[in-house]
């Protein structure tokens, strides 16, 4: 209806991309009914809502970092002017989107003040064309941890752990029978490497970046799985994004998996530190996992 060309990016990411393209009177043809049929979403959904003020209609612009210096203005002098004239909110975030060289311009107010801040946005891009070339955000698809247990691959979902399709489960089978943990003390130089000693004295040597093999931690399986202890050795400089500021990653961890984590002090001459995890197998692999994430 809007004689604009629209296309829209793959459907399996948390967010997608509307291109509209075309003569400028297609275009704000083109958002001008999208505006509008954001508003009558907005309006159907308040139908069974006790809310009694309608939120506004909110759109988000991906912009080449480039030109949005000519739309902000000098000392934010055209985005003022373009807030006064519409009475639409624009904000103009700071850093780039993900892998690119562009930056969200997010719009919110009613559909008509949208079309309007829209015309002038555009009319700024067409005077003020992009500098250098664009490398455009490409929004990510949405993903999973997985972990692999007893020769079966689960996803987690919320705090439970789900069977996942026979495919990964067969794709675990053969890496493992073809990727051997490298031996205690032969390290990969790689990547950075975590040492996780158990009670029986046997070890294994983790890479930071891969995936961590570990028993399953469906809840259920055990009725009373008994205490136990881990040890983990952690090279100094990464202790601090294990801890958080204050204390509030390491605390994130220790209530998400249910284990008990101590920390032990820095020793004079060590280059690492010592990690001690108690709680049930289920506790310690959780733990472990989020560590080894950190």
């Amino acid at each position: 209806q809007s004689g604009a060309r629209i296309n829209i990016s793959e459907g399996n990411c948390p967010e997608r991309i509307v291109t509209i393209t075309g003569p400028t009177d297609a275009i704000f043809k083109a958002f001008a009914m999208i505006a509008y049929k954001f508003e009558e979403d907005i309006t159907n959904s308040m139908s069974n809502s006790t809310a009694t003020s309608k939120p506004p209609v909110t759109l988000r612009l991906v912009v080449p970092a480039s030109q949005c210096g000519s739309l902000i203005g000098k000392g934010g002098s055209k985005i003022k002017e373009i807030r006064e004239s519409t009475g639409a909110q624009v904000q103009v975030a700071g850093d780039m989107l993900p892998n690119s060289t562009e930056r969200a311009v997010t719009i919110s107010g009613t559909p008509d003040a949208i079309i309007q801040c829209v015309k002038q946005i555009c009319v700024v891009m067409l005077e003020s064309p992009p500098k250098g070339a664009t490398i455009p955000y490409r929004p990510k698809p949405a993903s999973t941890p997985v972990i692999f247990a007893g020769g079966q691959a689960y996803t987690i979902q919320g705090q439970y752990a789900i069977p996942h399709p026979d495919q990964l489960t067969k794709l675990h089978q053969l890496a493992m029978q073809q990727t051997p943990f490298t031996p205690l003390g032969q390290t990969t130089p790689a990547f950075p490497v975590l040492t996780v000693a158990g009670k029986q004295r046997s070890s294994t040597a983790l890479p930071l970046q891969a995936i961590t093999i570990f028993p399953c931690i469906c809840p259920g399986l055990d009725a009373s799985p008994p205490a136990s202890t881990h040890e983990l050795t952690i090279p100094n400089d990464l202790i601090g994004c294990i801890i958080g500021r204050q204390g509030t990653k390491i605390n994130e961890i220790r209530q998400m998996s249910g284990a008990q984590i101590k920390i032990a002090n820095a020793t004079e001459g060590s280059s690492e530190r010592q990690i001690t995890i108690t709680g049930t197998p289920a506790n310690i692999s959780l733990a472990q996992y989020l560590i080894n994430a950190r």
